[in-house]
């Protein structure tokens, strides 16, 4: 009879309402259901009181304030409190999911922690408001490192800069994937009612952004991107799904709101419905005709995958992991130049007896990536940090 090992994961960023979050919740919601002989504890700051799975423990570190977004500041006795709780627990590994929320571990534990991409490093002046803010993530970030027994990533792109830019060694980097929630899924909708809850006409040629509003993910080059798309193709509007609270670390969110109203051409083309529900945004995937996705950088691309699994192709960036993630699925652009972008936008919208094919390779590229695959190769990269 196999030996059951213990694993705990510091569940510190759960609530967050960024990509760690959703990459947290939903792997280990996959690692929860895998048959196998790992054991999983959740470590909290302050747990929820809804939306765990089934089959996991937790402990509470007594902390009573959690990381629900990037701007959230922990104070020095926070982490020393988290830390201390993790390792009194004696786990046989220590998982963080997300290097944004490392702690410390005073213990002799082997540690596996997720490096999800060294966007911060490549673009410290459009993620960081101070020098400060960015020392402070490199001195977490070299702690990390130092302390982590196998680095997991989640492309083969964000495995080379974990490599070139974080000095990590190739042959401790394991990657893993990422996958659709089940609410994406292609299926009929009545596109002129969906489209009626953001204001459009069923005529519109529907482009979606969904994503946040740091400097990096270059919505604004979009919109610089779209007076030259609407000269063309008047009946071509925009959706830009996310969050507007402003609780979004150093986002440009303001700038982006104050382009779109500020040019006549876009005022009544540009809608910001802010945070929209899995289920809302899957029938707005599935009424739309393509996402656009600007970003300088991306470590994977969730939002992209999710689209393509409702069938939507993707206008996509020709940098990063996205051509690796979109494959034959896209159409690339260089996003460093707003003409790229709007001439790419308007050959899509120009051709759309290509779209059938490219809906057909999106759905076929979506099934790649599952979540019960990534907690596959999440479990691997546990038995190689147990066997050091």
């Amino acid at each position: 009879m196999q030996k059951t090992v213990h694993i705990g994961i510091d569940a510190t960023c759960w609530v967050n309402d960024r990509g760690y979050g959703r990459f947290t919740r939903s792997l280990v919601a996959a690692l929860a259901a895998r048959e196998s002989t790992f054991r999983y504890t959740l470590v909290f700051d302050a747990a929820p009181a809804s939306g765990l799975p089934e089959g996991v423990e937790i402990i509470e570190a007594g902390a009573r304030r959690a990381a629900k977004t990037a701007s959230a500041t922990r104070s020095p006795l926070h982490l020393v409190n988290v830390a201390r709780t993790a390792a009194a627990a004696r786990f046989d590994l220590y998982f963080y999911p997300a290097v944004f929320s490392y702690y410390p571990l005073p213990a002799r534990t082997p540690c596996v922690v997720c490096f999800h991409d060294a966007t911060a490093e490549r673009f410290p002046d459009l993620i960081f408001p101070s020098k400060a803010n960015f020392w402070l993530w490199r001195a977490k970030t070299a702690l990390a490192i130092a302390q982590s027994t196998r680095a997991m990533t989640i492309s083969q792109s964000s495995a080379r800069d974990l490599e070139t830019i974080l000095r990590i060694p190739p042959a401790k980097i394991d990657v893993i994937t990422e996958g659709p929630a089940a609410a994406f899924r292609a299926r009929p909708v009545d596109r002129a009612a969906v489209l009626a809850r953001y204001g459009l006409p069923e005529e519109a040629r529907t482009l979606v952004y969904v994503g946040g509003f740091n400097r990096h993910k270059n919505v604004i080059g979009l919109l610089r991107a779209m007076p030259a798309v609407v000269r063309a193709h008047p009946e071509a509007r925009l959706v830009i799904v996310g969050d507007l609270s402003g609780r979004g670390f150093w986002d440009n969110r303001d700038e982006l709101m104050g382009a779109a109203e500020s040019d006549p051409s876009l005022r009544q083309r540009i809608v910001f419905p802010g945070y929209v529900p899995d289920e809302d945004l899957c029938d707005l995937f599935n009424a739309s005709d393509a996402l656009v996705f600007p970003s300088l950088w991306e470590g994977f691309g969730l939002p992209a995958v999710e689209a393509m699994a409702c069938g939507l192709p993707v206008l996509s960036s020709n940098v990063s992991s996205l051509p690796e993630i979109v494959g034959d699925a896209g159409v690339y652009f260089d996003p460093s130049r707003e003409e790229a972008i709007a001439d790419a936008i308007n050959g899509f919208l120009d051709a759309p007896h290509s779209w059938p094919a490219l809906k057909q390779r999106a759905l076929a590229r979506a099934a790649l990536f599952t979540w019960d695959r990534a907690a596959e190769l999440a479990e691997a990269s546990f038995r190689k940090a147990l066997k050091r």
